[in-house]
């Protein structure tokens, strides 16, 4: 029995809709961009292969689906598991404030070798990466974020400005540090 039998769906209407070898084809077709997605909201390798096995596990269910909308669908499913599980909340403090040395020289540069060109998203709070992602990197509209995250589309356009503020100003840390390491942390 198939996925779609078990939600009797037409034999002549089955074509319409995405079977598991489907979503197997979209898994494997670019299954990068899915697993990145899902780090980038979790911030963490650990959460972010939870989340994306909760999304094949939630396809596993039965859920029927128009092939159209698979990809949707799955970039759905990995970005409610991901609010489900880091449960980003407004009024975070942004990870370096405060903080006269948001990181040692040596982290900088190794967060910058490694994760390039994320690391600077990886640095915002949770809340600002959430906006960020969703509605900067993935291109979800204001008022898709905002239902998403539980807030307005006004928080949602403040949030992803701040976001915004926050990565261009991480970026130009990084880049002094580079070109100057007697720089490196210095606000």
């Amino acid at each position: 029995m198939t996925h779609l039998d078990a939600h009797q769906i037409p034999a002549s209407e089955q074509s319409r809709y995405a079977t598991a070898e489907d979503v197997s084809k979209l898994l494997a077709g670019d299954p990068n961009h899915l697993y990145l997605l899902t780090f980038l909201l979790t911030a963490n390798h650990e959460k972010a292969e939870r989340c994306f096995v909760a999304g094949l596990d939630d396809w596993a269910e039965g859920n029927v689906v128009f092939q159209e909308w698979a990809g949707a669908w799955a970039r759905r499913v990995i970005v409610r598991n991901a609010i489900r599980i880091i449960e980003p909340q407004r009024g975070q403090a942004h990870p370096t404030e405060g903080v006269s040395q948001p990181r040692d020289k040596s982290s900088v540069l190794e967060m910058q070798v490694q994760d390039v060109p994320f690391a600077s998203i990886l640095s915002l709070n949770d809340f600002e990466r959430f906006v960020y992602v969703l509605s900067v990197l993935e291109r979800f509209s204001d008022q898709e974020c905002a239902v998403l995250l539980g807030i307005s589309r006004e928080e949602v356009r403040e949030t992803r400005a701040l976001a915004q503020k926050h990565v261009l100003d991480y970026e130009r840390m990084v880049t002094r540090s580079t070109t100057d390491p007697s720089n490196a942390g210095m606000s």
